[in-house]
């Protein structure tokens, strides 16, 4: 029976900043892979209906792994929600990823649920490798950089 990953943390930053994170494909090719991933964005339409096609390769053995979806919901700067398939067989299924932002005194609350990871895939991996995304996540919208 697939799985459902549920992730929370809070970013010192404003909410508009990691929506913007997750709807910018160079963004995301820098924050999204786990540590000793590398992303390459194939294709990308962040708007309602649009698809994106993107790849993780494993910078150690050079293996990599493909994956797409479709934004199902944007609501600026609340919430966004897609779907996520990988084209390998062996990784059967469509995820559904919901992303909600909420500000708060001191950034923005950041809530993902990621329902229907195969069987396959062992939840505390799918933990551990959003652990890395999302301290990734925070390098990249924490910093305040005004030039």
């Amino acid at each position: 029976m697939p799985s459902t990953i549920r992730l929370h943390r809070v970013l010192a930053t404003k909410p508009e900043k990691v929506y913007r994170a997750f709807l910018e494909p160079d963004a995301l090719a820098k924050w999204l892979p786990p540590n000793g991933f590398v992303c390459s964005v194939h294709q990308f339409e962040g708007k309602v209906g649009g698809t994106f096609k993107m790849s993780f390769r494993n910078f150690t053995t050079s293996q990599s792994h493909a994956f797409g979806g479709t934004y199902v919901e944007l609501v600026p700067h609340e919430r966004i929600v897609y779907t996520d398939a990988f084209d390998d067989p062996h990784l059967p299924g469509e995820m559904r990823v919901t992303v909600t932002l909420k500000p708060v005194s001191v950034g923005t609350e950041v809530s993902i649920v990621q329902d229907g990871v195969p069987d396959v895939i062992p939840a505390e991996a799918c933990y551990l490798g959003w652990q890395d995304s999302l301290r990734n996540l925070a390098k990249l919208v924490e910093p305040d950089i005004q030039q």
